[in-house]
């Protein structure tokens, strides 16, 4: 435990989860001026995803995706988050590594530099242990104990909300040490040259392949053993955006090259006039640059198979894996029906839920939800109404999709709540999207137009989100 000592002024907020979402959470209500209890349940209780006990550890990729705030919906998210004063924000800020046009992290620096201003913050008190119902005299609880929710809390769960559909599966990919890459054969670039933050347009390492070598490679993926499911694993789906390697490969010969392996934008030095036929990229994953992931390898293969089949890609004949990939198990919430506006529980609102357990998939969706759960908790503790963020931001896209977007057709009985990262697609239509460029020519159909489009969501995005900050302060002056 660390800083047990809180002010009078308002009971404290519990929140279940150290997670990305968690710790955003308790810094949020923190700087709200309301006193937290942050329950983590490791190391007292492991999970099978987690290697350290710091707080927001990153357990799969280490990026947080493209930092792109004019043309990219989860780069508008990143900017948002910065203007709302995250702590996951300013802790990857500070701990990026080279990846592009994307925001990667040095997994381990920025867990500690995240663990480091929770045990700073007086107002915030941190215990080690499982909560595995939370009392009844918790009068106001954020659930974001993510896709690793522990059995006797997830049963919890569903008996309050009668749901009985609580999980998919999330697999996970290799980390290969850089120093057993064959560079001789490999070489380094990002995809179309393009250079993101702290990135010099040469940020990932390229594996070529040949048509022989994809095809062999494919059907070693089909053919190479696989984890087993146990039977009450069975019929869990799969998050569409994380799919293991192999389920991709069995969808179709082609998949996987115009997927993680498609060879667009990048040039093999040693041999210019020669494309190849598919690509393995694999990206920084600490800041020594001694670690790097293979981007889209998440598998189910076991860890021999994984070995074996791995080391037939060029350049990597003799990796050593830092890590090989696996699957966990992941939890979500039909929270479209289950969830109000606020993220509370319809049945039972002593209760709020944020990350992954909402149905939103990424860290830094994750840690969106967060953010948006304590705001709503802290103004609920100070006795205020918080409107929820407009629709047209990124984080009120977000809830829109989460607390919103599916109640007719569950109702309905013909569709289904899935977990979706934060897109374009989310946001309102602009009503009058900008369509001539600096000189006064009408943009086509093409990809000219589509970024004039996104450019104007991302703007008119940003204008709403400082009208709402600016109105949520008015508010708690008055």
């Amino acid at each position: 435990m660390s800083n047990p000592t809180t002010p009078a002024k308002f009971q404290p907020i519990h929140i279940v989860g150290g997670g990305l979402a968690g710790s955003e959470a308790a810094w949020q209500l923190a700087r709200a001026g309301i006193p937290v209890i942050l329950h983590e349940m490791r190391p007292q209780r492991e999970t099978p995803a987690h290697k350290t006990d710091g707080y927001a550890e990153l357990v799969c990729s280490n990026s947080f995706r493209s930092d792109h705030k004019e043309h990219n919906a989860v780069g508008l998210l990143h900017e948002e988050m910065r203007r709302l004063g995250s702590l996951i924000m300013r802790a990857a800020d500070g701990h990026q590594v080279p990846a592009g046009g994307a925001l990667a992290v040095d997994r381990d620096g920025f867990s500690a530099a995240v663990t480091a201003a929770l045990q700073a913050e007086p107002l915030i008190t941190l215990e080690r242990g499982e909560v595995a119902v939370p009392p009844a005299d918790w009068d106001s609880v954020i659930i974001a104990t993510g896709p690793l929710t522990s059995p006797d809390l997830a049963a919890a769960i569903a008996q309050r909300t009668g749901e009985t559909q609580l999980a998919f599966f999330d697999a996970i990919a290799p980390i290969v040490h850089a120093d057993s890459i064959d560079m001789e054969k490999a070489w380094f670039q990002s995809r179309y040259d393009k250079a993101g933050p702290g990135g010099s347009g040469a940020d990932y390492i390229n594996c070529p392949m040949s048509r022989e070598q994809y095809d062999a490679f494919v059907e070693a993926l089909i053919a190479g053993d696989k984890t087993s499911f146990k039977e009450w694993e069975a019929n869990t789906p799969y998050f569409s955006g994380c799919l293991p390697i192999e389920v991709m490969a069995e969808r179709g010969r082609e998949t996987l090259r115009h997927g993680p392996m498609k060879p667009f934008g990048l040039t093999n030095p040693r041999s210019p006039d020669v494309k190849s036929y598919a690509v393995v990229q694999l990206r920084q994953d600490n800041k020594l640059g001694t670690l790097f992931n293979m981007v889209g390898f998440q598998t189910k293969l076991k860890h021999g198979e994984q070995v074996r089949i791995f080391r037939t890609i060029p350049g990597l004949e003799n990796a050593d894996f830092a890590r090989l990939g696996g699957l966990h198990r992941n939890t979500f919430l039909n929270s479209p029906k289950l969830l109000d506006e606020t993220l509370r529980l319809k049945a039972y609102p002593a209760w709020r839920f944020a990350g992954q357990i909402t149905g939103c998939e990424g860290y830094v969706e994750s840690a969106a939800v967060g953010l948006m759960a304590a705001r709503f908790a802290a103004a609920e503790r100070r006795g205020e109404m918080l409107e929820p963020p407009p629709p047209t931001t990124a984080h009120g896209a977000l809830l829109a999709h989460i607390t919103g977007g599916h109640i007719e057709t569950i109702d309905a009985g013909t569709s289904s709540f899935q977990p979706m990262n934060i897109n374009f697609g989310l946001f309102p239509p602009i009503a009058d999207p900008v369509t001539y460029d600096k000189d006064g020519r009408k943009f086509g159909r093409g990809s000219a137009k589509n970024l004039a489009r996104k450019g104007a969501l991302s703007a008119r995005a940003l204008d709403d989100l400082a009208r709402w900050i600016d109105g949520t302060r008015s508010e708690a002056a008055e």
